[in-house]
């Protein structure tokens, strides 16, 4: 198989190529050169949102491209439709923000989307944004040929969003720590190996359609994240387990600064928790146990000096040592 990707070089991107190059994929990574792509892949440099930015694309034939695109959707659709007559397929990998909210827990493919959307949109928001690439890669390659994987929640090695390495930077750094409750509240997110395994394996196959892909319902829990993080830093962190109320009652913002919890019985844990994903289960999805992904994010995360990237165009996940403290008593 020949795989061009768009992008490449981090996150999810980098673990598509890596997991295409461990298949022994032809592997062509067309980028802006501010990262280092893995070690045997081709390199094609160009900015897609500069004027000519896809010269470098103008030849070449694939079996399949795959786009992460998050920006404006016109560099979607001006990448598709430039090389929709020399590839097979197309995979662009979205994301659940493009279903219209509220979710409804178990929520499938055929719920409701975002209005006003639009695939020459210039960039707006992360919802419109994600569901106008949807909308270009159909509009260039056509339904049989498009593949729109609507991701949830992904954690991983190369994680630049700042969720799970932010866990486990809290917990090797000790003390008590704010553990938002309850233990056993389910959680719902994938590997981002386990993602592109799947994305790969759905290419070669000519999958399409849309799909949402992360794990099942209930693939873990926040008391088997948080004691995940604890076990592999070695630290003497203690987790506090707190009613949820009494987080909310602090001011503390779900989601962002407590990465990854949502308060149960909520609207926001319907959304990103709660998604159905039996369709792509049954397409193939397969998932590793959460101590494996904890464990091989922390090894990386000392790999780069305990520093993980962190998108430019993306809040950064946390709370302030001092609002814990404060919510903790300390």
């Amino acid at each position: 198989m020949r795989l061009l990707m768009l992008g490449g070089t981090e996150f999810v991107g980098r673990a598509v190529v890596e997991a295409a190059l461990g298949r022994g994929w032809d592997v062509t990574v067309f980028h802006r050169g501010r990262h280092e792509p893995p070690s045997g892949a081709r390199v094609l440099l160009g900015d897609r949102t500069a004027p000519d930015g896809l010269a470098a694309l103008a030849e070449g034939e694939w079996d399949v491209v795959v786009d992460t695109w998050s920006g404006a959707p016109r560099a979607v659709r001006d990448a598709a439709r430039l090389l929709a007559g020399r590839v097979r397929h197309h995979v662009y990998v979205s994301s659940c923000s493009v279903y219209a909210w509220p979710r409804a827990a178990g929520f499938t493919e055929e719920a409701p989307v975002v209005e006003g959307a639009s695939a020459d949109a210039e960039q707006t928001d992360y919802a419109r944004d994600k569901r106008g690439g949807e909308l270009a890669a159909v509009s260039a390659f056509g339904a049989d040929r498009s593949l729109l994987v609507r991701s949830g929640l992904i954690l991983g090695p190369y994680e630049n969003i700042g969720r799970l390495p932010w866990w486990l930077t809290r917990m090797a750094r000790g003390g008590p720590v704010l553990a938002p409750g309850p233990h056993g509240l389910p959680i719902q997110y994938v590997d981002v190996r386990d993602l592109a395994e799947w994305i790969l394996g759905a290419a070669e196959r000519g999958t399409s359609g849309a799909y949402n892909v992360v794990g099942p319902q209930g693939i873990s829990t926040m008391g088997d994240l948080l004691d995940a993080c604890v076990r592999v830093t070695g630290s003497v962190a203690r987790p506090r387990w707190t009613d949820p109320q009494v987080v909310l009652d602090a001011g503390i913002e779900p989601w962002t600064q407590l990465p990854v919890w949502t308060p149960p019985d909520s609207e926001l844990h319907d959304a990103v928790h709660c998604m159905d994903v039996s369709r792509a289960v049954r397409e193939g999805l397969r998932c590793r146990p959460v101590a494996e992904t904890v464990a091989d994010t922390w090894e990386w995360l000392r790999s780069v000096g305990g520093l993980a990237p962190q998108r430019p165009d993306r809040p950064a996940s946390g709370l302030d040592p001092a609002l814990e403290a404060e919510v903790l008593g300390l």
